[in-house]
């Protein structure tokens, strides 16, 4: 069945059909390679090509055919303990409120926080006349207003539930018990690697919630998960390249770099 990641249709195409549409597709590839191989060489790109971005799709392949292995069971556990939790702060918020809504409808959030409350009387209304609701909007008002703290509390779990703990047993393949993520070589603006279906990389992990959805990820028998990353790699970058003598003390004295830049622009000691 062809990938419909891949923008190809979802239905198995039969055998005819297929034969002419993958062929259509290499011949089209082939055909393509030799303009744009040519436009890579006139901006000097062919080593990056060649040594950087082809290699790396071997490498980017075996990281999507192995997978990462996940423990459903600690999905399942957090699923019931935080759906328990929304159960409790959505009837907090109702008593707040006055009165039962809908949590998840902006429209009615809107009618009982402006309307109802009247938390700011120059509250602005949309182009269709409800109130905006966003995150952005709503965290104006989260210190002041403790109804509105806990909307966005209970929205931020709702994603967790919806998004992570519900969404990602689902995406295991039964054949290899593990999620098997696509990593993107050429969609982000800045180079990175962007991963999908599903993004495994926005996983939150400062909060505790988030942090205990990571604890799902486990490595195969016998084997150990590492963590590493590099430390202001950007700044040692800039630092190394500029000769700047400030930065390049800083790090040498093991001091922490962004202290150091405020202590300089703020003309305040460093202690």
């Amino acid at each position: 069945a062809p990938d419909s990641k891949a923008g190809h249709p979802k239905t198995a195409l039969e055998p005819e059909a297929a034969v002419a549409r993958y062929c259509e597709e290499a011949d089209l590839a082939m055909r393509l390679r030799p303009v744009l191989s040519a436009e890579v060489a006139e901006r000097d790109m062919t080593p990056l090509l060649d040594d950087v971005e082809f290699p790396l799709i071997r490498v980017l392949a075996g990281m999507e055919w192995t997978g990462v292995r996940i423990d459903p069971d600690v999905l399942t556990d957090l699923s019931a303990r935080l759906k328990e939790r929304l159960a409790a702060l959505e009837q907090e918020a109702y008593s707040m409120a006055g009165g039962e809504f809908n949590i998840g409808s902006p429209a009615q959030v809107g009618m009982v926080l402006f309307d109802r409350l009247a938390i700011d009387p120059k509250a602005k209304r949309t182009a269709r006349g409800s109130y905006s609701t966003t995150e952005q909007v709503l965290e104006k008002y989260a210190a002041k207003v403790p109804l509105v703290s806990l909307i966005l509390k209970i929205r931020r779990l709702r994603k967790l539930v919806t998004t992570y703990l519900d969404a990602l047993p689902a995406l295991i393949n039964p054949e290899t018990g593990k999620i098997h993520t696509s990593f993107n070589q050429t969609v982000t603006a800045t180079g990175r690697i962007s991963s999908t279906n599903p993004n495994l990389q926005n996983i939150p992990i400062r909060t505790d919630d988030g942090r205990e959805i990571r604890r799902a990820f486990i490595p195969d028998p016998g084997h150990v998960m590492m963590s590493a990353d590099y430390s202001q790699i950007e700044l040692r970058l800039i630092a190394d390249l500029s000769g700047d003598k400030d930065m390049i003390e800083a790090f040498l004295s093991g001091d922490d770099i962004h202290r150091i830049t405020a202590s300089k622009v703020y003309k305040v000691p460093l202690e």
